[in-house]
Order: structure tokens, then C-alpha cells, then sequence
């Protein structure tokens, strides 16, 4: 028998020389993202008490913060840290850069926080910084590369975000491909992910799809609503909802770029609950209608019409409102929580006064046993004083 599990052994050996541990960055199928630009928002211990009241455990940020990830400690949940658009080109440029920034921000945290992964930058591709773009694949490879120096490749999952700017023809879904110029720098970045083990993270707003286009698409397909949906006529797949399609566009463009295997992981969603006069459909009603149909789509753990066998997996856009966003009124009001932790609408989360209150009468209900244990205590030694004496 030992002869038999050492013969499989090298065959494993032989055939799967380059056989390595894969690191995942998501448990389940429900995450956030957790902004922080705003100076009003509830500081870093707090989050984590709303976070673990919500059952939330995927986190990414867009920084590596040292408050953040010391509160991060010890608590279980799974944090996501990023590299920030302005360090990638440094770290293109010089690999020792990026093993320091690497040691610094991530091993010195783990494992007691656990970062399950680093964004290299965030919608770099698709946008107007052309040395940006060119940089942004040799600042993967080094980060990449500064993991498995550090010894922690197998537990740090290296990705990227994209926008939706980096495809033409997403309609219908399975026309769509990425676009030239695009395609020139996608191509060698997926090859390298592929190699590597990681997704391709998309960020998909159904939100910003309807508002350019409110005469085209049916608010109600952009809401998870009761809608006749749309058929894909290429594929004959039929599609409720807007979310899928866009996801379904990815994956069509992955194929067409020869990467069909590769999985789709949606890094951005939400839907903005207060926006400018060019954003009517940015209100609470929609916001809270959009966000409690996507947890519930997410709650069936199914994939999507073009790959029903991949469970989706997407990170809401976001923890709170940041008002010190630039941009339209709505960048400023993707929140699942105000700036004081309050619920911006109800999905079945509870804002940090519920969780507090509910704390402050567990401790009142401590406070009242140990009470009446320590008078219990306080009779008992009376009548034996009184026996005594007897």
C-alpha cells in the first residue's frame, strides 16, 4: 500500500509541477467596503461592533491603515487592504518598494488580522492616466512577488478592480468584449492572475446604468422588481435583473479573451439614497429596494444565467456615507449607514445605538444577577450572625 501512495504521489508530482496553494479572499457571498472619507464616521472599534451585529465578515478597504487593521485584530473578520492608485507606479518601479510596503502593511498585521488580500489599485484600466495603466501590471507582479518572499502568497490573494469602462458592447450580454487599448493591457494582467489564482473583481453599479439611461432600461429590472426581464438573443439565456447581466458581460469578454475559467467577483455594488437633480432615482425607497433584494439574491448562493455553477459573491458599496466624497451628491450617499452609525434604511441591520442598547441591557441583566446574588449572600451571612449569637 505504501508503494501504491508513493507512486500517486510522483505522478502528482510529475504532472502538476506547478501545483501551489491558492489563496481565497471570500467566505460566503456577502461583503462590504468600508470608505473612510469623511471625519465624522464612527471610529474603527465601533465598526467592527456593527460589522459583527450584521454577520458581515468580507471587508476591503482602500487603504492599509494601521487603526483600522488593529482593530481588525482578533476579531475573525476578513479584511481585504488596499494599495492606493497613487503608490502604484512606485511600486512598478521598484520591487523593494513593494516588499517593504508588503512587510510594513500586511505580515506585520497577520495572522492576528487576518488580510486575506491586497487590491493593487482601484479602476486603473479604462481610465485617463495612460502611465498609470502601463505601470499597473509590474506593481502586481512585485506586490505578488513580495508575498511570496514574505511567505504569505497562500493566504494573501492578490487582485485589481475594474469599472465597467473597460468594456464595449455590454448589451447584450454576451456581445460584450473588452475594449482597444484596453484589451492591449488586460490581456497579460489575466494571464498573470490566471497563473495565479485570482478572480477577475468587477465593480457593477445597476445604479449608474439606469440614471444614464432611464428611457432604456426598466427601473424595476435595475431593482431585482417583478419585471419581463430581457433574452439574450445569442445565447437564448433570459435575464430579471440588471446585476446578472453586467456580471454576464464579464464573463463574455473573458472568453473572448481566451479566459473562460477565470471567476467574476463583484468587488463594488450599491445604489445611492440621495443624489442631484440629474439623479432622481438616487432616494431611500430605491436604495433600501435595490439593497435588500441584492442580500436576498446573494442569500440563494446561485450563480448567474451564463454560469449558474459559480456561486456569486459581491462586496456592497458602502458601510457609510462619506460626505468629504468628490463627485455628484450621490458618491456621497452609498451608505448601508449613516455618518453616527444609524441604519440609512432598513434591510435587517441594526445601527450602533440598537447594538449599544441591547449591550447596555445584557450588562443591566449582569449587573442585576450579581445584585441580587450579593444580597442573597448578604441575608444568608446575616442570619448566620444571628444564629450565633443565639
Amino acid at each position: 500500500m505504501k508503494i501504491l501512495f508513493r507512486f500517486l504521489f510522483m505522478l502528482l508530482v510529475i504532472f502538476i509541477p506547478n501545483a501551489q496553494p491558492t489563496a481565497r479572499a471570500f467566505t460566503g457571498t456577502y461583503g462590504i467596503n468600508y470608505g473612510r472619507i469623511a471625519d465624522n464616521i464612527p471610529s474603527p472599534d465601533k465598526v467592527v461592533k456593527l460589522l459583527r451585529a450584521a454577520k458581515i465578515k468580507n471587508v476591503r478597504i482602500y487603504d492599509a491603515d494601521p487603526s483600522v487593521l488593529n482593530a481588525f485584530k482578533g476579531t475573525g473578520l476578513e479584511l481585504v487592504v488596499g494599495l492606493p492608485n497613487g503608490l502604484v507606479k512606485e511600486m512598478s518601479a521598484n520591487s523593494d518598494h513593494a516588499l517593504t510596503w508588503v512587510k510594513d502593511n500586511v505580515k506585520a498585521f497577520l495572522p492576528n488580522t487576518r488580510i486575506v488580500g491586497i487590491a493593487v489599485g482601484n479602476e486603473v484600466l479604462g481610465g485617463s492616466d495612460d502611465e498609470l495603466e502601463v505601470a499597473l501590471l509590474n506593481a502586481v507582479k512585485n506586490v505578488y512577488n513580495a508575498t511570496k518572499k514574505l511567505g504569505i502568497s497562500d493566504v494573501v490573494q492578490i487582485s485589481t478592480a475594474h469599472s465597467q469602462a473597460v468594456f464595449v458592447d455590454s448589451f447584450p450580454p454576451s456581445f460584450c468584449v473588452f475594449k482597444d487599448g484596453v484589451d492591449q493591457l488586460m490581456k497579460p494582467l489575466l494571464e498573470f492572475f490566471s497563473k495565479i489564482g485570482s478572480p477577475f473583481c468587477l465593480n457593477a453599479y445597476p445604479f449608474l446604468a439606469y440614471t444614464y439611461n432611464p428611457d432604456k432600461i426598466d427601473i424595476n429590472y435595475a431593482l431585482f422588481q417583478p419585471n419581463e426581464g430581457i433574452v439574450d438573443n445569442k445565447t437564448n439565456l433570459h435575464y430579471d435583473n440588471l446585476l446578472d447581466a453586467q456580471i454576464d458581460a464579464a464573463y463574455a469578454a473573458l472568453e473572448d479573451a481566451g479566459f473562460r475559467k477565470m471567476e467574476v467577483i463583484v468587488t463594488e455594488t450599491g445604489w445611492a439614497s440621495n443624489g442631484d437633480e440629474n439623479e432622481p432615482a438616487a432616494t431611500p425607497g430605491n436604495a433600501r429596494t435595490y439593497n435588500y433584494n441584492l442580500r436576498k439574491r446573494l442569500a440563494k448562493r446561485k450563480g448567474t444565467p451564463m454560469r449558474p455553477k459559480k456561486m456569486l459573491k459581491a462586496y456592497i458599496f458602502a458601510l457609510f456615507n462619506e460626505y468629504q466624497k468628490p463627485g455628484q451628491s450621490s458618491e456621497k450617499n452609498f451608505g448601508l449607514f449613516k455618518a453616527d452609525g444609524c441604519i440609512s434604511y432598513d434591510i435587517g441591520f441594526s445601527g450602533l445605538q440598537d447594538i449599544s442598547a441591547a449591550s447596555s441591557h445584557l450588562s443591566l441583566k449582569g449587573i442585576q444577577a450579581q445584585g441580587y446574588y450579593l444580597s442573597a449572600i448578604a441575608i444568608t451571612t446575616s442570619i448566620s450572625v444571628l444564629l450565633s449569637r443565639l
